[in-house]
């Protein structure tokens, strides 16, 4: 057995989570993956967001992306963040998914840390977010490019910018904009992980007993990680998952990819209010909440 080798047939490929996403593309096709808690979202099956995530690779590559760069996510529980952990990995970059609650100073210091080369951010959080790359530029730090995601606003986020002035920069791109005008999707080769042991996420800790510490996450991580909550709470086939866990904690405990592994919907809530929760419930017919 010592002189055993793995088959020519290749009949063995890295474990990563873009899998997920990829089998229910063909397994449930029709089959709803994402939508906003909110009335007048627009739900995305699972065809139609592998579509998008490839698209949204094939976007991050035009824009200079390579494997193991950093891009980082500022965003609140929004459909786009559950496209952003798959399109980001298949672009063979880093998501760092950032804890949405952070100010400027801190989110500052952890872009320039992470030597993030693109930020997507969450309009609401657009003011933070501008001011951190402000921080940046006078401590001569690298700026990442920013991506705008110019989600609508579900019921329970009402009145959460009410009194904002933003101004958008003009030297940004947007988000639905950038999945559209990538290059067209049969033509875009999905760059899978050579090694499973490549990193797929940067998290940072919250810093309770010093400055947040980066922890990386490899595919292979990833991919058994995802699995063990879904066995944990017994999630069976199509389960509808209302998120209420932050998706930058430990990227939703990995059930960002999880909900894919089984086919199910993501309900995703912006803020959590028991008004908003037992609607949701009502709504979708959630089966499952993780507190």
């Amino acid at each position: 057995m010592d002189a055993t080798v793995l088959c020519a047939a290749r009949n063995n490929v890295p474990l990563t989570p873009i899998s997920f996403l990829q089998r229910s593309a063909v397994a449930y096709p029709n089959r709803i993956a994402l939508v906003a808690s909110g009335r007048g979202s627009t739900p995305h099956t699972w065809r139609e967001t592998w579509v998008r995530c490839v698209s949204l690779a094939a976007a991050l590559v035009s824009l200079g992306v390579s494997r193991h760069d950093v891009v980082a996510v500022f965003a609140q529980n929004i459909p786009a963040v559950c496209e952003l952990h798959f399109g980001i990995p298949m672009a063979g970059a880093v998501i760092c998914a950032l804890n949405s609650r952070l100010d400027a100073a801190m989110t500052s210091t952890l872009l320039s840390h992470s030597e993030a080369r693109v930020i997507f951010v969450d309009s609401v959080l657009l003011d933070v977010a501008q001011e951190a790359l402000t921080l940046m530029t006078k401590a001569g730090a690298r700026r990442p490019l920013l991506v705008l995601i110019k989600e609508d606003l579900d019921e329970s986020s009402q009145g959460l910018d009410a009194n904002r002035a933003t101004i958008v920069p003009t030297d940004h791109y947007e988000y639905e904009a950038l999945i559209n005008i990538a290059p067209s999707t049969p033509y875009f080769s999905i760059r899978w992980p050579a090694d499973e042991n490549d990193p797929i996420a940067l998290n940072y800790t919250s810093g309770t007993t010093s400055r947040p510490k980066g922890v990386v996450c490899s595919h292979r991580g990833a991919y058994l990680n995802s699995i063990a909550p879904v066995l944990m709470h017994d999630m069976a086939s199509a389960p509808v998952y209302l998120w209420t866990v932050p998706m930058f904690h430990c990227n939703g405990w990995c059930l960002v990819w999880g909900v894919a592994a089984k086919g199910g919907t993501n309900v995703c809530l912006r803020r959590v209010t028991a008004a908003a929760v037992f609607d949701a419930i009502a709504r979708h017919g959630v089966t499952h909440v993780l507190p």
